[in-house]
């Protein structure tokens, strides 16, 4: 009886490890070659050229900058360095990144200082990257390009979530949000002609332009399309009293303020303005404001909020956006020569 129970046992013990080895056999091939398959896409993503041709020409550059531009995608869409240069004689540059959350920045912000020794950062303060504990989509993109291996894994170490981790360092799971993000219009248009469908009217960019300008600005001429006016527009039902800081983040923006004082460096805050049709749909904006204006009086940053500005001066009209949420070149320039202006009143100096 015994004998018999080892054979049933000794069978089972084998069949599992059969079965296993099968499925790893099957698993393990399909989870590299989509792991590559991902990651190549993310490598033909525009955005992400873009971030290359930011860092590359950070890196082989030999002069210093006495003004650095940093945050999320509202900062390579806001500031471009010519015009503050050729105002002010600065020599500036902007080194925004797609999503940036305030720890991203901060890391980032450690490297360009180990280049560079600017007088003024300034940083610009969106409130939808400061309530969110981690985005593994924006940190890929920053590793990408940052030619920094210790600072990669201190971010790891002391950043990442557990559950991050893992999914960090298989590339299936890294770049498979990325993919999908990446080739979605692409998969759209393939249907739209297999089912012989035409393009809804209004919904794709017909005209304009955007391209890597200079310094890490990206130029960029399209206009707000029909569509994000109302049904695509991301700030639908948006209410600024359910806006609160992570404590992540905030840990972060406090890191921020700390390494600039250390440092020397004089850090300002700039809320770049929304379209305002997008803010037409915000409830209790000024809850937002006054959370993020608290935290800089705190610390001692001056805080520029264009949304604020824009209520009181109309600055800006629907037609100087890109998109619902960022400003396309007629607005930069808008927008960039108020805040210079707006500096000289105010009698502050950036070099």
């Amino acid at each position: 009886m015994e004998q018999r129970l080892y054979i049933f046992n000794f069978r089972k013990l084998f069949l599992f490890i059969i079965k296993s080895l099968l499925f790893c056999g099957l698993i393990i091939p399909s989870a590299v070659w989509l792991g590559n398959t991902y990651k190549q896409a993310s490598k033909e993503n525009e955005i992400n050229r873009y971030n290359k041709q930011r860092f590359d020409e950070f890196y082989k550059n030999d002069s210093q900058y006495d003004l650095i531009f940093i945050g999320s995608s509202h900062a390579y869409c806001s500031f471009d360095p010519k015009i503050f240069d050729e105002r002010l004689g600065t020599n500036s540059y902007n080194m925004g990144m797609p999503l940036q959350l305030p720890a991203s920045t901060y890391y980032e912000l450690r490297e360009i200082l180990s280049y560079q020794d600017p007088k003024t950062v300034i940083m610009e303060a969106y409130w939808g990257v400061m309530e969110q504990d981690f985005q593994i989509n924006q940190v890929t993109q920053l590793f990408q390009v940052l030619d920094n291996d210790a600072l990669k894994e201190e971010y790891i170490e002391k950043v990442f979530p557990f559950s991050e981790k893992i999914k960090y360092s298989v590339d299936a799971l890294k770049y498979q949000s990325d993919y999908f993000a990446y080739k979605s219009d692409e998969y759209d248009e393939k249907l739209r002609k297999m089912l012989d469908l035409q393009k809804p009217a209004g919904e794709y960019h017909t005209t304009g332009s955007e391209s890597y300008g200079d310094k890490g600005f990206v130029y960029c001429d399209y206009e707000l399309l029909p569509g994000e006016y109302d049904r695509t527009n991301q700030f639908r039902n948006l209410d600024g009293k359910s806006f609160e800081f992570s404590d992540e983040q905030l840990f972060y923006l406090d890191k921020i303020s700390t390494l600039c004082r250390e440092k020397g460096v004089k850090l300002i805050f700039v809320t770049a303005p929304i379209a305002p049709v997008s803010m037409d749909y915000i409830k209790n904006y000024d809850s937002i404001n006054q959370k993020i204006s608290d935290f800089c009086k705190e610390k001692g940053i001056p805080y520029f909020d264009y949304n604020i500005i824009n209520r009181e001066e109309n600055l800006f009209g629907n037609e100087n956006f890109r998109d619902d949420a960022h400003l396309n070149y007629s607005g930069v320039e808008i927008m960039d020569n108020h805040f210079i202006d707006l500096l000289e009143q105010k009698g502050m100096t950036l070099k």
